[in-house]
């Protein structure tokens, strides 16, 4: 989900940190608190940082990231790689005796059916833009063919993901979403019980292989929250053992690593927040000269500092500091907040003064409701233009984006995998999930064309165009850049390997002392 710095100390406990094994001292179920809700338990219907930490748990994809790693290694698949010197052909070997909750061994048309469904199903908030590139996939047997529409160098990076979640193509429909509470995966846990916005129970699965060495650990239950004060709340009354940045920020702010009674570990994060606009015709934020104009006057700092307490980075691109091409494009082209230059962009657009337009955020998750509030203050300052904040409950919310229901709303982005090009055509891409409405064929052969580099730090240059081209374009204005916190009870351990950056939520690290 993000490249920390924090990588080089977890590279360096490398493969001890990947077989790690819980201590056998009792059986008793770890909780884990978290705010970050589930859109759905199918991974054709979700692409969200929630669902899919849940996802890599309780279902398998062929490929993972080892902790601290940034390339993917197999999990389900015995093997994989380009069977083409021009990286539109990618071939997977499985490996055999994978079993479903059913009994029924796992075959290669499970593996095709997973995807072919996600394509076919296109959920308004599943993970279908991801697999841009993809055209078709064969199997036969064991082995699966994935053939791509363009070179695309990062396709493995995104099999890693939970768009690669591999179901039973006898438990899923293949035309629509599958409803209940149940979960039929080959992952480290099997889910035992969910409550929608409540709980997960998760105990370990005896007939898991893959990646995970010695399997899943302790059993554990995911325990959901509305905010982050409920969170906080449960923290401190001990209702919860593991937590991570979701707390108010004034409490990661006051964290205290040398307290005996937690664990805290800090590390930076590739994790933003953009502020996201509705650019089709007719809607008030149409013309560029318009989110131009508002890039002139949000302060950044002021936002950072004022509702977050320093617990985030302002953040001037749309790749965060930490990637291969990230600039600061955004700080190049509006260096400073100047209503002047506001104001003359508006005049030029020959708009009505003021600018009349609707923010939706989402209630509960994070500091939301403040920061929409501040950033309310920053651009109705200017007097330019009137801005109405209205709140929605998650799924709501991104139903109502996707719908194209709301002018601007702000949103933040877990990546997908540990590569730049998470930041791009999933965000700003034809078609993106986060459907501004927003197209450009310059942003679009960019994006393609920085996909055919094998060696990745030779789409550098790539990556900074596009960067330049989104800052003059304003389909979304990036915020902040987030900091990574995992916080635990002091009888717990492993806290630092469950969230590393690579899209991986490893629950099975969390052993008790």
């Amino acid at each position: 989900m993000r490249i920390l710095a924090g990588l080089l100390v977890l590279a360096a406990a490398g493969v001890g940190a990947w077989q790690l094994v819980p201590s056998k001292k009792d059986g008793t179920t770890i909780t884990v608190g978290t705010t970050d809700a589930v859109t759905s338990l199918d991974p054709a219907g979700a692409y969200d940082a929630g669902s899919w930490a849940l996802f890599s748990n309780v279902f398998q994809s062929l490929l993972t990231f080892a902790p601290g790693g940034t390339a993917p290694v197999p999990d389900a698949a015995r093997s994989c790689a380009f069977a083409d010197g021009d990286l539109t052909t990618y071939r997977c070997e499985l490996r055999s005796g994978l079993t479903f909750p059913s009994g029924r061994k796992m075959t290669g048309e499970d593996v095709k059916y997973s995807f072919d469904r996600i394509m076919k199903i296109n959920s308004p908030v599943g993970p279908a833009p991801l697999l841009d590139t993809l055209r078709s996939v064969d199997a036969d047997g064991l082995t699966v063919t994935f053939h791509l529409s363009s070179p695309d160098a990062t396709f493995p990076f995104k099999v890693a993901t939970g768009a690669g979640s591999i179901v039973d193509h006898t438990a899923y429909p293949a035309d629509k979403l599958r409803t209940g509470s149940g979960v039929d995966g080959t992952g480290p846990y099997t889910l035992t019980s969910y409550t929608k916005d409540a709980s997960a129970v998760l105990a370990p699965n005896s007939r898991y292989q893959g990646a995970v060495k010695g399997g899943a650990g302790r059993p554990v239950e995911l325990r959901y929250y509305p905010t982050p004060a409920a969170l906080d709340a449960a923290w401190q009354d001990k209702r919860v053992e593991v937590t991570t940045d979701q707390l108010p920020p004034a409490v990661l702010a006051g964290l205290n690593p040398s307290d005996p009674a937690q664990r805290v570990f800090e590390s930076e994060s590739s994790e933003t927040r953009n502020l996201y606009f509705n650019t089709r015709a007719g809607k008030p934020l149409h013309d560029p000269k318009v989110r131009q104009a508002m890039a002139w006057l949000i302060d950044r700092e002021r936002l950072a500092a004022n509702v977050y307490d320093g617990t985030v980075d302002p953040l001037y691109s749309l790749i965060p500091a930490g990637l291969t091409g990230h600039t600061a494009s955004f700080f190049d082209d509006y260096p400073r907040q100047d209503p002047k230059k506001a104001r003359q962009l508006l005049t030029q657009a020959g708009v009505t003064l003021p600018v009349r337009f609707t923010y939706g955020y989402a209630k509960g998750r994070g500091a939301g409701a403040q920061e929409a509030a501040e950033i309310k203050r920053e651009l109705e300052a200017s007097g330019l233009f009137k801005v109405t904040l209205k709140g929605y409950e998650w799924t709501d919310f991104q139903k109502r984006w996707a719908s194209g229901k709301l002018d601007a709303y702000a949103v933040g982005w877990v990546a997908d995998f540990p590569d730049p090009d998470t930041f791009g055509a999933a965000l700003v891409g034809t078609g993106s999930a986060m459907k501004t409405g927003y197209s450009s064929k310059t942003v679009d052969r960019l994006i393609q064309d920085s996909q055919r580099y094998a060696d990745r730090g030779e789409a550098d240059r790539d990556f900074q165009s596009v960067q330049q081209t989104v800052a003059q374009d304003v389909p979304v204005l990036p915020l902040w850049q987030a900091k990574e916190y995992v916080v635990t009870t002091e009888d717990i351990g492993g806290g630092q390997y469950l969230s590393d950056g690579t899209g991986v939520f490893r629950l099975w690290s969390l052993t008790r002392l």
